[in-house]
């Protein structure tokens, strides 16, 4: 097949660049400097030549915080892009893969989000992707993937992983949210379901995520204890748990944005659905190497 991936500096662009370097398929990655997605004109231009079967959008604005003061930047990224993304695959007979997010949801169902639980978005960024997912549904219903996902790492860029194992090496002391619950999500596992849905052309909206819970608290505890176990810190500090209300943002974090995997499961059946504190563990050993 011939794929184009959108977006190329980020965790799951990095990802996917290794998932498809067995030379199956043609792929092409293209940054922002190589294509203005907010731009159908541009996008027209850019794409027509390089025939795509496949679209995957890696591609998103996700400053939460920033998004509240930069809207208009958000939208476009997240929403408008989609829309023209969407609007050139139905033209052209090509299939997309989209990415989104827990934050569509409200945060206070107190279980599992399936895929068809109504959304509630509550900031300018939860909002947009909103906003872009709504336009890949309405216009290419057939031919689409909507993949959510949350709290995603990787070795590559900057995330919640490496941002504790460097404050974890240069302060005496750390307190991390412990009411806000969901799934860690290694980049890798996010890049082979995207792959996957590629070459099945998988029709639908699915969740993916890691398996297990955890809250911010618990995922900062393993990011310590296997820190330390793997050489990747020198000792230990003390890591104590605080409420959302000691940390305040521009934006409500969801306090619990679980996502139901059951559909997926069923769909995706040569992927694996491994543990998030196994995937942290080999993200950590690849982290070290």
């Amino acid at each position: 097949m011939n794929i184009v991936i959108i977006g190329k500096s980020g965790q799951l662009a990095f990802e996917l660049s290794r998932e498809l370097k067995n030379g199956k398929h043609r792929v092409t990655f293209l940054g922002r400097n190589d294509i203005d997605i907010t731009s159908s004109d541009n996008i027209g231009a850019t794409l027509v030549p390089l025939s795509a079967d496949v679209l995957i959008n890696a591609s998103a604005y996700t400053a939460v915080d920033k998004a509240e003061e930069d809207t208009e930047a958000c939208n476009a990224i997240n929403a408008v892009a989609v829309k023209n993304l969407a609007t050139f695959c139905k033209a052209h007979g090509a299939y997309m893969v989209h990415v989104s997010t827990d934050y569509v949801f409200n945060g206070h169902k107190g279980s599992p989000y399936l895929t068809d639980d109504p959304i509630e978005p509550k900031g300018a960024y939860g909002k947009s992707k909103a906003k872009g997912e709504k336009a890949l549904l309405d216009i290419l219903p057939d031919a689409s993937c909507l993949i959510r996902t949350a709290w995603v790492y990787s070795s590559h860029g900057t995330n919640f992983v490496k941002t504790m194992l460097r404050l974890m090496g240069d302060i005496p002391l750390l307190s991390v949210i412990d009411d806000q619950v969901g799934t860690p999500t290694w980049a890798k596992g996010l890049a082979e379901a995207c792959v996957y849905a590629a070459e099945n052309q998988t029709v639908g909206v699915f969740h993916w995520t890691d398996e297990g819970v955890a809250s911010w608290y618990d995922f900062a505890i393993a990011i310590q204890e296997l820190g330390l176990e793997k050489g990747l810190l020198d000792k230990p500090i003390p890591v104590l748990p605080i409420p959302s209300s000691q940390y305040p943002t521009l934006v409500k974090r969801p306090s619990y944005s679980v996502l139901d995997k059951q559909n997926t499961r069923e769909e995706f059946v040569s992927c694996k659905f491994i543990h998030w504190r196994k995937q942290l563990s080999d993200m950590l050993d690849e982290l070290k190497a």
